[in-house]
C-alpha cells in the first residue's frame, strides 16, 4: 500500500512535520499483516518490555531455536518454567507468556478476528492478557494491523521527538501532546512513524 496521499496531507497540515517527512522520505508501512499468528507477535512484545532492543532480539532468537517449527500456545504451556528462564526470560514474563498461551487455547480471537474490531476494542481485548498494556496494544495496531490513527502519548520516543521538533524546553505532557497531535488526524500513526525516525537525526 502506498501512503503518498496520506503523507502529503500530513505535510500540508504541519510545516515542522513536513521538514521531517522531506528528510526521511517514503513511509514503508505496507499492507495489514492479518495472516500472522497472535502468539509469536505478543510473545515478542512481552519479551521486549523494559529491555534493550538487542537483548530482546537475542532472547526471542533463542526461543525460535527452541521451537524451530514455530512458537505455539501448546508448546509454551508444555515447556518447563526453568527452560524458559534459562533463555533469559524473566519469571514474571514467563507467567505472562503462559497466560497468553492459555487464553489462545481457550479461544482468544485470532489476528484476523481482532482486525474486525475498533481500535479501542482491540486494545481492550489484548489487555486481558497478563503483561499486555495499552502501549503494546497500540504498537500492535500500528505495526501489525496498520491502523492509521493511533497516537501512543505514553511512548517516550514520541514525546522526545515532539519536544525536539517543536523546540520545547521540556518533554510535553499528555494534554499538550494531544493538542499537537490533533492536526495530524486521521493519520497520526504515520506521523508517529516519522517522529520515531526523526530521533535518528541530530538536532540542526
Amino acid at each position: 500500500m502506498n501512503y503518498s496521499k496520506e503523507v502529503s496531507i500530513l505535510a500540508s497540515s504541519d510545516p515542522k512535520l513536513a521538514k521531517i517527512i522531506e528528510k526521511i522520505g517514503e513511509c514503508p508501512l505496507t499492507n495489514p499483516v492479518t495472516e500472522t499468528a497472535l502468539v509469536p507477535e505478543i510473545t515478542k512484545a512481552i519479551i521486549s518490555q523494559q529491555i534493550s532492543v538487542k537483548a530482546a532480539k537475542t532472547i526471542y532468537s533463542r526461543l525460535e531455536q527452541l521451537y524451530p517449527h514455530g512458537i505455539e500456545a501448546h508448546l509454551l504451556l508444555n515447556t518447563p518454567t526453568e527452560t524458559l528462564h534459562s533463555l533469559g526470560i524473566s519469571r514474571p514474563k514467563i507467567t505472562y507468556l503462559q497466560d497468553l498461551a492459555q487464553k489462545v487455547i481457550d479461544g482468544f480471537p485470532t489476528v484476523a478476528e481482532l482486525n474486525t474490531l475498533t481500535d479501542a476494542e482491540i486494545i481492550q481485548t489484548l489487555t486481558q492478557i497478563k503483561g499486555v498494556g495499552t502501549w503494546t496494544g497500540q504498537m500492535f495496531l500500528i505495526f501489525r494491523l496498520h491502523r492509521l490513527d493511533v497516537f501512543p502519548v505514553d511512548d517516550l520516543g514520541i514525546r522526545k521527538s515532539i519536544q525536539k521538533m517543536d523546540d520545547l524546553s521540556e518533554i510535553p505532557n499528555k494534554i499538550t501532546l494531544n493538542e499537537i497531535g490533533d492536526k495530524w488526524k486521521p493519520y497520526r500513526s504515520i506521523a508517529c512513524w516519522y517522529l520515531w525516525r526523526s530521533l535518528d537525526f541530530k538536532q540542526e
